[in-house]
């Protein structure tokens, strides 16, 4: 549980900075395509630091194999998703593109084991 709370936070705590520094430092330095693909990876790490807490909190519920599914799979689809977003936003190279997508099928295989995971709480 508590690994699941420290990577959430963490993750949390980057998704604001991240999302301020769009807002205040790369406006004037890059298109607004590229803005708002740096803002979606914003928007997406935040709502997976969320779902990072709930998965602590199946953990805390005596959680098992697919608690661990789904955090580490939310913890992936973090790291390529928006990260390759991220990537994208602030040098508008596609350099990664291929990588999004593997990125947002973890997201799908961690929100279908937290869901599967949830089902089988006592």
């Amino acid at each position: 549980m508590k690994l699941w709370l420290m990577l959430a936070a963490v993750s949390g705590f980057l998704s604001v900075a991240l999302g301020a520094f769009a807002a205040h430092g790369l406006q004037s330095r890059v298109g607004a395509q590229e803005l708002a693909v740096f803002e979606t990876a914003a928007r997406y790490q935040m709502y997976h630091a969320l779902a990072l807490i709930a998965v602590a909190w199946l953990a805390s519920q005596g959680g098992n194999a697919l608690v661990t599914t789904a955090g580490s799979a939310f913890v992936i689809g973090t790291l390529l998703f928006c990260g390759s977003l991220y990537y994208l936003g602030i040098t508008g190279s596609r350099a990664l593109v291929l990588v999004t997508p593997v990125g947002g099928l973890a997201f799908l295989i961690g929100w279908f084991s937290l869901a599967v995971a949830a089902w089988r709480l006592p």
